[in-house]
């Protein structure tokens, strides 16, 4: 009889060992663990029925621990989908994929003859709760690659063959049953549906099978879900407050910007107030550039298909990037990055040692190609700007230019009205191009370059892209959500295939190094993440509006009109409001615009010189005369107030 491999599986200080493919809770077992939902081994989190075929280290997952939510919301996807079998029909339901969220799941799904809604939800709520209410046991098994597609043929599950036909070979398929209710599913599930937690359906939306436009459309039913009612209600309020601050909501409000599906999806619109607030923001960026030695340039929309053959975007980027254009026999592309652009810049010519290290930045628009199901207002586009810069230099500037990269960075995210950072450097992957001494150099000189300005890097083991190491910053925004933003990277590929060379003091060719660099990212992703951090109400100095101007009635309008010239010579952003409207009504359409000053005219302040000034953020500023509010508004521009 042949003897099983055996595996060896700590848990805590014990040490056991078990048949390979041993089922989890089997091993709990043995080791006096009765309470268990499951347990992490390495990345993966099994339930109790997973079999193990690897040993190591369990990290033992109950009730309430932070990563048995996994466990939880899995769950819950197929309760959800139980739920819709059970309301609309089995063969009617086709399930697409059900994985789990940050603080939830969602589950894709065509219902055949019915259109979901955001109205049907408490009914499948109540489906779900009676599911949970009897107790179903959860119950694992392993299925032959044909008998899986025998199964879910007879159940008009058109989805899962399709992923069922993905999987590799030697992949073995696993499915999950509850009651009636079975699905392909890899796990981990709880025991039984009635150990289920607190949930909440929360919202619906369509996506296309596979992520791909060309794909049917899918409905995708959102949940959240915690081990208690008290968590839950805890992150309702917290999305109720995303939700007043969601920057495509803001973006109409404050007339900022525009999608229209005529124009293309993905593509942004600026709008006057908007155009506004950008042009601000960028005579702010090259101001704080042209501080720093850079060097501004322009450069086409479109280049040449040799341009991206030898930057090796064609080879490994071309999914993303927009369809080939054909003109007089010569192929060219839209552009996804300025990198060559500014690469044939410094190659216009010999470059010696001395004009390093060189600076070229641009606010480049660049396109890509993002699928339809991805894009998210300013978040997620195909056309968008962003803050770019190439800094080419010596390997003995290196610890210098990465040192004020990152004080610029920094420094102008704190202008913007962000304090909290994380910053995160990013080691040699396994894979890697360059050599040891450049690896080297980069990585002391991105850590050197965080320690010195006073930050403890957070270290990506492994994590740097293969032709280089980087620093990533992340700020948090007033919901205390992270958001990637700055990126500086080292680049050892470009600088080969495109040749670059500077000659040295010794007369003789050297290879630079070349630094990637995006401080906001890009301008219409930080307009998203500034005017939900802000919630709308921007720091004075970016307002597209600083103040408005509102007389209570005709009389006061001339008076207001000599404010509005006195503001406009100083060089303040103010309108007059002289519609036949009501005086509230007027305060009341600025407050909603988040205009941060509004100046109230009557008989008292015309005879007194003054106006009455109402901060946003602050409330009734009184009476005062507008030579001090001149003064008010200078000082807190300056301050970046």
């Amino acid at each position: 009889m042949k003897v099983k491999e055996e595996i060896l599986i700590k848990v805590g200080d014990r040490e056991v060992a078990v048949p390979k493919g041993t089922p989890l809770g089997e091993v709990l077992s043995m080791v006096g663990i009765d309470n268990a939902l499951g347990a992490k081994l390495g990345d993966r989190i099994f339930d109790l029925q997973t079999p193990l075929h690897e040993g190591g280290q369990l990290k033992i997952l109950k009730k309430g621990d932070p990563e048995s939510l996994e466990i939880l919301r899995h769950s819950l996807a197929h309760i959800m989908a139980q739920a819709l079998k059970e309301l609309y029909g089995t063969e009617k339901v086709h399930l697409g994929i059900g994985p789990t969220t940050e603080d939830g799941f969602y589950y894709d799904v065509e219902v055949e003859g019915h259109s979901i809604t955001e109205e049907d939800l408490p009914r499948i709520e109540a489906k779900m709760r009676e599911i949970i209410e009897k107790n179903y046991p959860i119950l694992r098994r392993e299925i032959k690659r044909e008998e899986a597609i025998d199964l879910f043929n007879s159940l008009s599950e058109k989805y899962k063959i399709d992923i069922i036909e993905r999987i590799p070979e030697d992949e073995p398929i696993s499915v999950y049953e509850q009651g009636d209710f079975v699905d392909l599913c890899k796990g981990p599930h709880l025991p039984s549906t009635g150990k289920a937690g607190a949930f909440k359906l929360t919202g619906i939306s369509g996506a296309y099978w596979m992520g791909k436009a060309d794909q049917p459309q899918l409905t995708r039913i959102y949940g959240l879900a915690f081990w208690t009612d008290k968590e839950l209600r805890r992150r309702l309020k917290f999305y109720e407050e995303v939700k007043k601050r969601d920057h495509r909501k803001l973006g109409r409000e404050l007339d900022f910007f525009m999608i229209d599906e005529k124009v293309g999806a993905g593509l942004v619109i600026w709008l006057p107030r908007g155009s506004t607030y950008r042009r601000i923001l960028e005579d702010y960026w090259k101001e704080e550039h042209l501080k720093r030695g850079y060097q501004f340039v322009y450069t086409p929309h479109v280049g040449k298909a040799k341009l991206w053959e030898i930057s090796g975007h064609l080879e490994y980027y071309r999914e993303n990037m927009f369809p080939e254009m054909e003109m007089e026999g010569e192929s060219y592309y839209v552009k996804p990055m300025n990198c060559p652009f500014h690469i044939s810049i410094y190659k216009s010519r010999v470059r010696s040692y001395k004009e390093l290290p060189l600076k070229l930045a641009e606010l480049g628009s660049v396109y890509r190609y993002e699928m339809s199901g991805v894009l998210h207002g300013l978040l997620r586009v195909r056309g968008f700007t962003q803050d770019d810069a190439h800094i080419i230099c010596t390997p003995q500037q290196v610890d210098d230019v990465i040192k004020e990269t990152l004080d610029l960075a920094l420094a102008m995210l704190r202008d913007f009205g962000f304090e909290e950072f994380k910053i995160y450097v990013s080691t040699r992957p396994p894979y890697a191009i360059g050599s040891d001494d450049q690896w080297e150099i980069s990585q002391k000189a991105l850590l050197k370059a965080v320690e010195d300005l006073g930050y403890k890097a957070e270290i990506d083991e492994g994590g740097g892209a293969f032709y280089g190491p980087k620093i990533d910053i992340k700020i948090k925004d007033a919901l205390g959500r992270l958001w990637q933003c700055s990126t500086i990277q080292f680049d050892f590929n470009l600088p080969e295939r495109f040749d670059m060379t500077y000659i040295g003091p010794d007369n003789k060719k050297h290879r630079p190094y070349m630094i990637h660099r995006a401080l906001l990212g890009s301008i219409e992703r930080f307009t998203g993440i500034l005017l939900e951090h802000h919630g709308g109400l921007l720091p004075l100095w970016l307002s597209p509006t600083q103040a408005v101007i509102v007389p209570i009635a005709d009389r006061h309008i001339e008076y207001s009109r000599n404010i509005l010239r006195r503001l406009s010579e100083e060089g303040i952003r103010a309108e007059l409001d002289e519609r036949d409207e009501r005086m509230n009504a007027k305060i009341r359409e600025a407050e909603l615009m988040k205009i941060p000053f509004i100046l109230v005219v009557g008989d008292r302040e015309v005879e007194g010189g003054t106006v009455s000034v109402r901060s946003k953020r602050d409330g009734s500023l009184g009476s005062i005369s507008v030579e001090e509010f001149v003064e008010l508004v200078k000082e807190l521009v300056r301050e970046k107030k």
